[in-house]
């Protein structure tokens, strides 16, 4: 019965929504990557784009109600400190979505073999890596912003957050994916530098990420206020009982 599925084990299923979400997250945004490179530029840019922002609605709208789909250590902790997510369970989440990453990465390896960079996120042609690390501060503060802006309490928007959050990531990658890869994800760039075993650049996808969301944080305390409130914290935590 439905109140069977109760509080001991739904800790569990949270985290396993955070690593089954993150891992579809990145099979697609690596796995296009790889994919295109594989056939030569056979998806194109835009596919390349779409491909993340299509999987996390899909995401959002059959996990949000688990875990609440955040599917990024950064979204995990702007909310938490928003004070929409309990701190206790922020190490749970970050390790969750780094091993949903990890696994997707070695499922794309051991089906496509090694292609090109192996879906890593690193900065494009031409583009430095201070540039590569300003374009992600900015972008994830637009995404963080906008995750948190339709979880708020005055603007929750329920199921249609999904579409919200992906048409801000296909954005995103059409602009800033030339220059940084558009990642705003460090889980999204650990899983496959993990596989390749090249660290040299996660500096820019975790450190540029991080300062975006402490950003967007401080953007929605000067729009909204304080957190905490009823309906952002059913965003951020999921339907189940605690």
């Amino acid at each position: 019965m439905i109140r069977d599925f109760d509080k001991p084990g739904n800790g569990s299923r949270r985290l396993f929504g955070e690593v089954l979400g993150t891992y579809l997250l990145v099979v697609a945004a690596a796995g296009a990557d790889m994919v295109n490179t594989a056939t030569r530029g056979g998806l194109g840019h835009t596919a390349l784009v779409m491909a993340p922002a299509l999987t996390i609605i899909a995401a959002v709208l059959f996990i949000g109600p688990v875990s609440g789909a955040h599917l990024n250590p950064v979204v995990t902790l702007a909310f938490a400190l928003r004070r929409d997510f309990p701190w206790r369970r922020f190490p749970g989440y970050v390790l969750a979505q780094g091993a949903g990453a990890a696994l997707a990465a070695a499922t794309l390896v051991t089906l496509l073999g090694h292609q090109g960079n192996d879906g890593m996120t690193l900065p494009g042609a031409g583009f430095t890596d201070p540039q590569a690390f300003v374009v992600e501060v900015l972008l994830t503060a637009g995404l963080v912003s906008t995750v948190l802006g339709v979880a708020s309490g005055a603007q929750n928007v329920g199921a249609l957050s999904a579409f919200g959050v992906a048409a801000y990531v296909v954005t995103a990658g059409l602009w800033g994916g030339p220059v940084s890869g558009a990642s705003m994800n460090p889980a999204r760039t650990f899983g496959p530098d993990l596989l390749a075993g090249d660290f040299s650049r996660l500096w820019i996808y975790v450190a540029g990420p991080v300062t975006g969301s402490l950003l967007a944080v401080a953007i929605a305390l000067v729009l909204r206020g304080k957190g905490g409130h009823a309906a952002a914290e059913k965003a951020a935590q999921g339907s189940l009982p605690n």
